[in-house]
């Protein structure tokens, strides 16, 4: 594997974390599988498989800039344990209704949402201590390993929940996902961070939250961050809530919607793990913008291929190229927040990243899943990846600023107050 994928290993809380939230990351994924096929068995409609994965996403739109503003003044390790707990006791209840069969597609989205909620105000937390755990150079190789886990676990968590939905049993992988957030509180409990500097101002949430969203603003590489993840997240990221939905209307040669779910899924995982770790050797060698100018174009592509595609399994190839294209997309624009976000305001403006992604994909699955009971889903599939390129190359004619602004910050951002500590030491 390249070398400057894995030099983020070296760091002993780093490498811990990783660990630790590969472990939950595979039981999120069997979760998400399994409710994404529940819903779609309860009712037989994308448009409820849309409104699941919706319902988890919508709180990092609404909750994420909260999660931010705390990040900023709280001990963020012990910040991320309480919220840990918390999405821990919702998958808990969703385990137990599910297996005594009290589970109706309302019961399920609420519980979704509240997971969500949990992991929304928490998860910034994690963005923004990356920084301190990692040497700047390092910085978009931990960023690719986060993704990189991330995408393991959503290759080995469809593929154990395909074996557990095969006797139907959704509480058993609803189970398996509250008990392996348990890895992630004792890793947290494990590492050792520098001791949190107390903020000097006093103002209230609504104030830092302005400051937030001004510094975000003012910085060009973060603005354009936000805009493209909020173009892609509308265009292109549904293709996600929609794979059960793909799954039910390709030629699967005699394998049932579940399991052809799980290959898909798997296969976008595989993809995405490998695009992972040879992003930053490709960035050293091409530059990390062009890297990334190049992989929004290529995605949507990549999706027109994924839905024109006849049958499960070239399908699943194409999802192969397409988890690559996505993580580098999603990788490239996390890391320019990363970089580029001054690091006394760091949690928020990676929160109001966060919101962009979080508030447009929700609205994007809910709007394609419905037009997709009526039109089907290969032609919202492709018909929003075409979208995607076009506004990509009106971008590139009328605002080339956009993209020229994704590149390294330079000296300039020592000047601006940037901060990468290099210590001994998404989840």
């Amino acid at each position: 594997m390249p070398l400057a994928s894995l030099r983020p290993l070296r760091s002993r809380n780093f490498a811990l974390i990783w660990s630790a939230a590969l472990v939950s990351n595979v039981g999120s994924w069997m979760q998400t599988v399994a409710l994404g096929v529940l819903v779609f068995a309860r009712t037989d409609q994308p448009g409820w498989t849309g409104l699941v994965a919706a319902a988890a996403f919508v709180p990092i739109g609404l909750l994420a800039p909260v999660g931010g503003a705390l990040a900023d003044r709280l001990d963020r390790r012990r910040w991320l344990i309480v919220t840990t707990l918390a999405e821990m006791t919702f998958a808990t209840v969703l385990a137990v209704l599910a297996g005594t069969g009290h589970d109706p597609p309302a019961v399920l989205v609420v519980l979704a949402f509240l997971g969500g909620a949990s992991g929304a105000i928490g998860f910034p937390a994690y963005q923004a201590m990356v920084p301190d755990l990692v040497p700047a150079e390092d910085l978009l190789g931990a960023v690719s390993l986060s993704s990189a886990q991330f995408n393991l676990g959503r290759v080995i968590g469809p593929a154990l929940a395909g074996l557990a939905l095969l006797s139907h049993n959704y509480g058993l992988v609803f189970g398996i996902n509250a008990a392996s957030f348990g890895a992630t509180v004792v890793a947290l409990v494990l590492v050792r961070l520098p001791k949190p500097v107390a903020p000097h101002d006093e103002v209230g949430l609504v104030a830092r939250l302005v400051a937030g969203a001004r510094a975000a603003a003012g910085e060009p590489g973060c603005r354009a961050a936000i805009q493209l993840i909020a173009i892609v997240a509308l265009l292109a990221s549904p293709f996600i809530a929609l794979v059960p939905a793909m799954s039910a209307v390709l030629d699967r040669g005699g394998v049932s919607t579940q399991v052809g779910t799980a290959i898909l899924v798997t296969a976008q995982g595989i993809g995405a793990v490998a695009g992972a770790l040879v992003l930053p050797t490709l960035a050293e060698r091409v530059g990390r913008r062009a890297m990334l100018q190049s992989a929004l174009f290529v995605l949507p592509v990549l999706l027109v291929l994924y839905g024109l595609a006849p049958s499960l399994w070239l399908s699943a190839v194409a999802f192969l190229a397409v988890g690559a294209g996505y993580i580098a997309v999603l990788s490239g624009l996390n890391t320019v927040v990363q970089m580029r976000a001054p690091a006394a305001v760091r949690g928020r403006v990676l929160s109001i990243y966060m919101m962009g992604l979080g508030i447009v994909y929700p609205i994007g699955a809910v709007v394609q899943g419905g037009i997709a009971n009526h039109t089907g889903v290969r032609t919202v599939t492709v018909v929003g990846a075409v979208a995607m390129l076009a506004v990509m190359a009106v971008i590139a004619a009328l605002r080339p600023g956009v993209f020229t602004s994704l590149g390294d910050p330079g000296a300039a951002a020592v000047g601006r107050g940037v901060s990468f500590r290099p210590t001994e030491e998404r989840p």
